[in-house]
């Protein structure tokens, strides 16, 4: 008995090194790579799209009403815009052969995009001749872009800290003012509108930031991870018992649809908008370049070269797919990389999971309806902390410049001035063409384009290389009345030689 009792005791010397094996490979398993269970993977999927879908469906609509297109034809650009940010956000997280960071980055249309879709689609005289000429210019400006992206990334050495930090912070700072506005009422209400700014709007918006940091704060860790789906929940839920939602667009949306290639026609190919569009992708490219660090720094993950190469052929590839598809140009979304941050949920399988969600909304208007039930004033109270959030990103990586050097110090005041014209004062460049206006008028373009700018006139063209601290190893110095750095090359400031 003893003996049968110690054998049963004792694992076998082979199943026991297959165990320790497994163990290994799971403590080896960055978190970004790591597979959660399926119902994990659903919940924290759908809070991807929650926090989403507000920001993707503003394109479709804002573009689609400019060119004076019909109600019919509006839902089905947001279709096609749903299913074609699933696709995207497949590719971008999930990786096929050398496209596709294989990161927690979500695909969305992006904002740079508007004005100059806008003004080439009037141009071209509106309506859906007008998007003809829109996909024309956004199917060359995505073969570009997937052209050029090995190129782009070899400029990866030109982006320190400083530069990437300061993109990151434009971008997360130009964006708190369209969550605020969402809390106000939407941004489709003008200031004189007696809705906007209505106490209501502002008490959900409120009370759904409020929960969402209640949650962080004394939730467990998975609850915490969750907050922004229980904060949207929760804040819908508050705002139909008091009679603020309505699901009759819900009963009235179709059960399915599909988006066809060239739905409206063929594309027209004309170089002037080609241009335009492809100058919008390029900004876009320095755009996802600083998504690409940011969501590193966030995962722990390295970020090189080859990973920002393959992040911007991705955007490519989506962007094709979206003139062919009847969608927009992608880029990835940085309220989305907010949400990573604050549920710290790093897997890049959840972000394909919100893929799958979205492919479904696509497909099925009715889904796509019920989650826009959500007020806007409750996507702008969680928009706040995200938004805020990829701010902070940005200021983290500035930590890692040192901005006692007075170049570094310039690169960041100069270029945060120049990204706030736009936000603060709108019609500041409003005596300039309407081109130049599309370029100018996103804060996130002027900015990102002064930031690289002010780099190379300091730091490239003068061959000097930028002081950068390592801060964990930093020993305060002692006062010695003149700066640190007194020209010549640049050294890692290790702290004062005792006297």
């Amino acid at each position: 008995m003893a003996r049968v009792s110690r054998q049963s005791a004792a694992p076998s010397p082979r199943r026991s090194g297959r165990q320790s094996a497994r163990d290994l490979s799971r403590q080896q398993t960055h978190p970004v790579d790591h597979r959660l269970p399926l119902p994990k993977l659903t919940l924290f999927g759908f809070q991807h799209v929650l926090a989403f879908y507000a920001a993707a469906v503003i394109v479709p609509i804002l573009l689609g009403n400019a060119l004076g297109l019909s109600h019919q034809e509006l839902v089905y650009l947001i279709n096609a815009d749903l299913l074609t940010c699933g696709v995207a956000s497949i590719i971008q997280a999930l990786g096929v052969w050398r496209i596709g960071a294989r990161l927690p980055l979500v695909q969305g249309v992006t904002f740079t995009a508007v004005s100059p879709m806008i003004a080439i689609g009037l141009g071209a005289g509106g309506g859906t001749a007008g998007l003809l000429v829109v996909y024309g210019a956004v199917i060359t400006a995505g073969m570009a872009t997937f052209l050029l992206a090995p190129f782009f990334s070899r400029l990866v050495k030109y982006f320190p800290p400083v530069v990437i930090g300061t993109i990151l912070t434009i971008i997360g700072l130009t964006l708190i003012p369209v969550g605020l506005r969402d809390a106000a009422g939407g941004s489709q209400l003008s200031g004189d509108d007696p809705a906007y700014g209505d106490p209501k709007n502002l008490a959900y918006a409120l009370g759904t930031l409020l929960f969402i940091l209640a949650l962080v704060r004394v939730g467990k860790p998975f609850l915490s991870s969750l907050a922004v789906l229980l904060g949207l929940v929760g804040g819908t839920a508050v705002a139909w018992l008091l009679g603020d939602v309505h699901f009759g667009a819900v009963a009235q949306a179709d059960w399915f649809g599909v988006s066809t290639p060239f739905h409206y026609g063929m594309p027209r190919f004309e170089l002037l908008p080609i241009v335009a569009m492809t100058v919008v992708m390029l900004i876009t490219m320095v755009e996802t370049t600083g998504d690409v660090y940011a969501i590193g720094e966030i995962t722990r993950k390295k970020v090189d070269g080859d990973t920002v190469a393959r992040a911007l052929r991705a955007d490519g590839v989506a962007t094709v797919l979206g003139g062919v598809l009847n969608s927009f140009p992608y880029v990835a979304f940085a309220e989305n990389i907010g949400l990573v941050r604050m549920s710290k949920v790093m897997s890049r399988y959840v972000v394909v999971a919100a893929g799958v969600f979205m492919i479904i909304l696509g497909l099925l208007p009715k889904a796509g309806s019920l989650v826009a039930v959500i007020p806007q004033p409750v996507l702008g109270g969680a928009a706040i902390s995200m938004f805020g959030m990829v701010a902070a990103v940005g200021i983290q990586i500035l930590g890692k410049a040192d901005l006692r050097e007075e170049r570094n110090a310039l690169i960041l005041a100069v270029s945060l001035g120049a990204a706030l014209l736009p936000t603060t004062v709108p019609s500041f460049f409003d005596r300039m063409s309407d081109d130049v206006q599309a370029v100018l008028d996103s804060g996130i373009t002027l900015g990102g384009l002064t930031a690289i700018t002010l780099n190379l006139f300091f730091n490239v063209f003068t061959r000097r290389k930028t002081m950068e601290i390592d801060w964990d190893d930093l020993e305060a110095p002692e006062d010695t009345g003149g700066p640190v750095d007194t020209g010549g090359p640049a050294r890692p400031y290790r702290g004062a030689t005792p006297r």
